[in-house]
């Protein structure tokens, strides 16, 4: 398969999990409890954590250093870049966090619906890169089973904190005054940049090839920008911050399990 399709197929999967979480929509109409919101934002920061050393960074320096350069540049340097490019679309990007009343980003006479989905969306984009990447990078490699496995460990480990991602949006929706129909649909929306992204970030690294190592640290750098920005002080949010604590630590260590064991 072209490397492309590797991505679709990547992202597709991620997608798909977020759209799962989505249907809880029709069998639940409460909001996810503050305890469990709590540890699955601290999950999802663990396993961001965690694919940003293992799945991009560590493979970033290995790319750079076999096409006889320094790894160190790309790494650093594109990691500073991914960064930049979230806190860009972070100040820019209208959007609601859930729980807070002001919007953040420019002011848009968007609804409070789209606002809640658009803050999603934001998380989205850099694991829609990561997956994408990952996968682009296997079939670059395709007589590399390390590298399909990891490709196959990073997809597995989002889409895994994507599903509690995709009803984190749905419910509130649904809380909200939006139709079960319409607050699915909406939820599994947020989750389509991870397709997109991941395939738009594919055609630049096959595009210009020397790119890849780049590519990879940036999406590195923007996820660690969600994770330190808003993941973890939302999973500490309240009372008993050690359960968001102990989410981090349990995304982490699956995340590092299912390298190790898939890689």
């Amino acid at each position: 398969m072209s490397p492309v399709l590797w991505a679709a197929v990547g992202t597709g999967f991620t997608f798909l999990m977020t759209a799962m979480g989505a249907s809880l929509v029709f069998f639940f109409r409460k909001e996810i409890g503050g305890s469990a919101q709590r540890v699955f934002l601290g999950f999802a920061a663990g396993v961001m954590v965690a694919a940003s050393v293992w799945s991009l960074l560590m493979p970033a320096i290995e790319e750079a250093e076999a096409a006889g350069g320094s790894g160190l540049f790309p790494a650093a340097g594109g990691f500073v870049l991914g960064v930049l490019f979230l806190l860009l679309m972070d100040r820019l990007m209208p959007h609601l966090h859930l729980g807070e009343e002001r919007p953040e980003g420019l002011s848009s006479s968007f609804r409070r619906t789209t606002l809640l989905v658009l803050a999603m969306t934001l998380h989205n984009i850099p694991e829609g890169m990561a997956v994408g990447l990952s996968f682009a990078l296997a079939a670059q490699h395709e007589n590399s089973q390390a590298a399909l496995s990891g490709a196959m460990a990073l997809a597995l480990g989002m889409g895994i904190q994507n599903f509690p991602e995709g009803a984190a949006v749905s419910l509130p929706l649904r809380k909200e005054g939006v139709r079960p129909w319409k607050a699915f649909a909406m939820g599994s929306l947020s989750g389509v940049v991870e397709l997109v992204f991941g395939v738009l970030v594919v055609l630049v690294a096959g595009t210009i090839q020397p790119l890849m190592p780049w590519l990879l640290s940036f999406a590195a750098g923007s996820m660690m920008y969600v994770v330190v920005e808003e993941l973890i002080p939302e999973a500490h949010l309240g009372e008993h911050s050690h359960v968001g604590t102990l989410g981090t630590l349990s995304g982490f260590l699956v995340m590092m399990i299912l390298d190790v064991a898939l890689g």
